[in-house]
């Protein structure tokens, strides 16, 4: 049976420990990301999903790729992340952060939809932010609450075809974009872990395995995964 893993954004942080899964498990490895991936047998296809025409240069490949899948696992985990708030957010940047987090994924399953056969899982990539809001990313939140909407638009659509859909919603994940976001300072990194029940951070290999029992689990199809630890509302 040829299995495979086609994932945006595996270059690092959640994408790349799903990709080592996947791999673990015997998945042939598709990455599409601006930067390459660093694990041995996985295959990079460079594209930059900021551009509205990014499948025209991948788009006959990646289709090749799926038709030869007995089962195709469609991972959106890409995402545009920037700070910015309704009061100063210019239409262009919500136009491209956009076109990351919620058209490009869209642009994938019209083109491998039609080719995917029953045992298939499109799984996104949300996050916490996906179901409420903080102050100063108006455009990363309006974008993953889109890909909630996604998420149960593809299931209802998808009915009767054997591929079942979810989004996995993680929580403060140890990856190098938080890192960035934190900085060095301790007093940061405590504010945050003091806001989940656990009093960590998640790693990443942790939302690889939920995307691997998503993956395999169609009797959640249409389900929001909370992979969080515990988030402490206050």
């Amino acid at each position: 049976m040829k299995k495979v893993l086609i994932v945006s954004g595996g270059s690092q942080g959640i994408g790349f420990a799903t990709a080592q899964r996947f791999q673990a498990e015997g998945y042939r490895i598709v990455n599409l990301s601006r930067r390459g991936i660093a694990l041995e047998g996985a295959e990079q296809i460079c594209v930059d999903m900021q551009q509205a025409d990014w499948l025209q240069s991948c788009g006959a490949e990646l289709a090749a790729v799926a038709e030869s899948a007995d089962q195709l696992v469609l991972l959106h985990n890409a995402a545009r992340h920037d700070g910015d708030s309704v009061g100063n957010l210019a239409a262009e940047n919500f136009r491209q952060v956009l076109q990351v987090n919620l058209v490009a994924p869209q642009q994938l399953n019209a083109l491998l939809i039609p080719l995917m056969k029953p045992g298939s899982a499109i799984l996104y990539m949300g996050s916490t932010l996906s179901e409420k809001a903080v102050a100063g990313c108006a455009s990363y939140i309006a974008s993953k609450h889109g890909v909630i909407g996604l998420m149960r638009a593809t299931t209802q659509d998808l009915i009767g075809s054997g591929i079942h859909s979810a989004c996995i919603c993680p929580g403060f994940t140890d990856t190098g974009m938080l890192r960035g976001m934190l900085g060095d300072d301790p007093a940061v990194l405590a504010g945050i872990t003091g806001m989940v029940s656990f009093g960590r951070l998640i790693d990443p290999a942790e939302i690889a395995a939920t995307i691997w029992f998503c993956a395999n689990s169609p009797v959640i199809n249409g389900s929001v995964i909370h992979a969080n630890l515990g988030q402490i509302e206050r």
